[in-house]
């Protein structure tokens, strides 16, 4: 692959690292707040729905920017952005104030998925469209497994807020790198995106509602693993932390696995794309039934690490997927839209797990998990037959 490939990827994937640094400390940091602010498991579950509801009401309009003024000007403003609601979730010093500042700071990672997206669809290659989308979307993943590092890490070294502070500095120094480094990308102004046309393409649409079931299974997985280590398995919230970050790194390994099958596989895209889906979608629904059984941190920590490959290391396959229904002018309009749906169900997934957990325990909580990650393989089987 040429320089140039490599310069445009490198660039989006280590602005997305440092960008969910940020946004995914709040997940590393729930047991954190818990004790700080004596929460229950709903009132955590409300934490996880600010930072989301901030994420989805700022997505379109971020959408649009990028469309209008290139995603150099927007993936910079948002990076500045996201450093500095970090920075305001340390230093909240009650637990409204705490709610405020993780709504900022969601609203602020509604740069990321058109940025990003924007930059690979435009400016890379088309047979190497699904391994380079593959490439970027460990971003999340690996960000989500640093920020859980430095967060639960330090936290009983220092002071709790320490690895947040730490994520605000990481923050301002990518986003100054990146200014330099995304210089001579063609940032070309475009139309305002037709969302109308998008939602008749039926295909599109059924994708979206397996994009929903998707969402609650990855919010929801990332902002618990922590506490369920901590509280069923009994494990130290440094080991949660560890389990948390081997989440991550194996499904940043799923998404480039599955990126790259996607480029190579024969077929039509369409198939590609959709049948791995499936597979990812229907084994992390398997997987989700049988980890309340797991009672060591060894048989836990393999649950979310092969969780991490399929269920959690989807959303790479899942903007491939949406690249294969809609004409190239509407990508832009479709990732936001997509974005959008996986991050609705981030809204109710989070809190309905935590009621769950307090009302049946985790083996209700898992299973309603599991239950949704079924549904999305069914609608993602849908899309690949083809009869919508």
């Amino acid at each position: 692959m040429g320089s140039r490939f490599w310069r445009i990827v490198t660039a989006v994937t280590v602005w997305h690292i440092a960008a969910s640094v940020c946004y995914y400390a709040v997940y590393a940091g729930t047991p954190l707040f818990r004790d700080a602010f004596s929460l229950s498991g709903f009132e955590i579950g409300l934490v996880i729905t600010s930072l989301t509801l901030g994420y989805a009401l700022f997505l379109l309009p971020f959408g649009i920017a990028t469309d209008r003024f290139g995603e150099r000007r927007t993936l910079t403003g948002g990076l500045v952005g996201l450093s500095l609601g970090v920075f305001a979730v340390a230093i909240a010093p009650t637990y409204w104030l705490l709610l405020v500042a993780v709504f900022l700071l969601g609203s602020m990672y509604g740069s990321a998925t058109p940025g990003t997206n924007k930059a690979i669809f435009d400016q890379v290659e088309p047979d190497r469209h699904h391994r380079a989308i593959g490439i970027k979307q460990i971003g999340p993943t690996m960000g989500s497994a640093i920020g859980a590092v430095l967060v639960t890490g330090l936290a009983g070294l220092v002071f709790w807020q320490f690895g947040f502070l730490l994520a605000t500095a990481i923050g301002l120094v990518v986003a100054g790198g990146f200014v330099y480094a995304y210089r001579d990308v063609d940032e070309a102004e475009a139309a305002s995106p037709d969302f109308r046309r998008l939602l008749s393409n039926r295909a599109y649409v059924v994708l979206l509602l397996a994009g929903v079931c998707l969402g609650a299974a990855f919010y929801t997985t990332t902002g618990y693993t922590v506490l369920f280590v901590d509280e069923s398995v009994g494990a130290t919230v440094a080991t949660g932390g560890l389990v948390l970050a081997a989440l991550q790194l194996s499904s940043s390994v799923g998404k480039v696995v599955v990126g790259t099958l996607a480029d190579l596989l024969p077929g039509p895209a369409r198939v590609r794309t959709g049948g791995l889906l499936v597979v990812q979608a229907f084994g992390g629904g398997v997987l989700f039934v049988v980890l309340p059984f797991a009672e060591t941190p060894l048989t836990a920590g393999a649950a979310f690490v092969a969780l991490g490959a399929l269920i959690i290391g989807s959303t790479g396959l899942y903007y491939s997927c949406i690249s294969t229904l809609v004409p190239d002018d509407e990508l832009g309009a479709a990732s936001a839209a997509g974005q959008l749906a996986v991050t609705v169900s981030g809204l109710f997934a989070p809190p309905t797990f935590g009621l769950l957990v307090d009302t049946s325990g985790y083996g209700a909580a898992w299973g309603f998990l599991g239950a949704l990650s079924f549904l999305a393989a069914g609608f993602a089987l849908l899309v690949v037959v083809d009869i919508v």
